[in-house]
């Protein structure tokens, strides 16, 4: 049996402290990797330097296939090739309420929702409408996961002609590793490349060259499902089967993507952010967020979560970088600023009762997804210009800990989130 059907099999043992669910792994691996029947699946490599909730915009896209565990990469793509949805597709009527109808006309806004399923399955009816070729579910990557992924795999020399051409005569790299690998994608293909065509041709063609890596067995097991673990537990790896029995299962798991079910913490928050700048700046915003516990009058508590967003350009971004880059103010956005949706999440039954911007009481627009309460407000940053929003909640019963989860950016995990700053309330009488 080849590579990825023997790694989910096999090393389930040595990091089945990493996983929630081995058994249920162990149940869905064999015929998720086509064991018995072939499997394909869309492959969507999200691109953080222009952020959706669930990550970035979609880049590249690709069918990837799976027969008694033997991956290879299909027809490959990008998100403006699918082009617009006439007529869109239908969004249910609380998601278009929050996010608009974008998330049914174009392929580039179906994740402008935190909810993976109902990025996968407008992804996956897209994707059919324009190529006919029908897929067994979606998967979701970023380019941190492949920073990840070629921890373990070590360098990857390019070797796609295609590709070549592209870095001749330019500062790409040749070869590939997990300390150039975001930069290389995020950035520097921006400044090397300057036809956006090319730009998703080099996208796709770095995610083939990967993935053909990890097929030819390059790379140690253990670390290669741990880095794939790793990224999992980030929400940079994301799943969704289009069987509804496989997707019941994976319902249960963050690697689902849901914002309701199982796999979500009664005192889960959520911060999501979109851009509002039609372009790629978000690979310069460092971002923060951090949970702060209040305790209210008969034992429930209050949490704000503080929001803190820094633009780390250069002053002169508008000149020094590409109006790819900055979308030369082609959306109302002055070039070089980042105009940022920032949507928060709260658990279900509790309240948004103020937003505050620098500390200013600010107005905001409040929906309700899946009976937890959302609030989206708008920010825009200069050059070297930070801010900071804080949502607060309130009724929050303090049985369980409070979690946040939060779009995954260029930057680690552990420099976003926070350590939560707690109190100690009484219980309700």
């Amino acid at each position: 049996m080849t590579q990825p059907l023997s790694l989910a099999k096999d090393q389930l043992s040595s990091i089945a402290d990493a996983l929630d669910g081995a058994a249920d792994v162990a149940r869905l691996a064999p015929p998720m990797l086509g064991d018995a029947t072939p499997r394909t699946y869309l492959l969507v490599v999200q691109n953080n330097a222009e952020s959706r909730a669930s990550g970035g915009i979609p880049g590249a896209l690709a069918e990837i296939s799976f027969r008694e565990g033997k991956m290879t990469l299909g027809a490959q793509s990008s998100a403006s090739d699918i082009g617009v949805m006439s007529p869109p597709l239908v969004v249910e009527p609380e998601q278009r309420q929050i996010y608009s109808s974008r998330i049914g006309k174009f392929f580039q806004d179906v994740n402008l929702t935190p909810d993976f399923p109902t990025t996968a399955a407008t992804a996956r009816a897209m994707w059919e409408r324009k190529t006919g070729n029908r897929v067994d579910g979606v998967i979701s990557i970023d380019p941190v996961a492949l920073s990840y992924i070629l921890e373990a795999t070590g360098p990857i020399a390019i070797s796609n002609p295609d590709l070549l051409s592209l870095t001749n005569g330019s500062n790409l790299p040749t070869k590939l590793n997990a300390d150039n690998v975001v930069r290389t994608l995020l950035s520097d293909a921006y400044a090397n490349i300057e036809q956006p065509k090319n730009q998703d041709a080099y996208f796709a063609g770095v995610a083939q060259e990967i993935f053909g890596a990890i097929n030819g067995g390059k790379g140690g097991a253990k670390s290669l499902v741990a880095g794939i673990v790793r990224a999992t537990s980030e929400g940079r790896v994301l799943l969704w089967s289009a069987s509804t029995q496989e997707q019941d299962v994976l319902a249960k798991y963050p690697v689902s993507g849901s914002i309701s079910g199982s796999s979500i913490s009664p005192a889960q928050f959520g911060i999501y952010f979109n851009d509002g700048t039609g372009a790629k700046m978000d690979y310069y915003v460092k971002r923060s967020v951090q949970l702060i516990e209040e305790c209210e009058a008969h034992g429930y508590g209050r949490i704000r979560v503080r929001i803190t967003s820094t633009n780390t350009a250069p002053t002169n971004a508008a000149t020094a970088l590409s109006s790819y880059v900055t979308g030369a103010g082609a959306f109302g956005v002055p070039a070089g600023s980042v105009q940022t949706n920032i949507t928060a999440y709260g658990p279900v039954q509790s309240n948004i009762e103020t937003a505050l911007v620098a500390g200013e009481k600010t107005g905001f627009a409040a929906n309700r997804h899946s009976s937890r309460p959302v609030g989206t407000l708008t920010i825009r940053l200069a050059p070297g210009q930070s801010q900071t929003v804080e949502f607060a909640f309130g009724k929050i019963v303090q049985h369980t800990k409070p979690v946040v989860a939060v779009t995954p950016t260029v930057q680690a995990l552990k420099d976003v989130v926070l350590e939560t700053k707690s109190a100690t309330c009484a219980p309700p009488a």
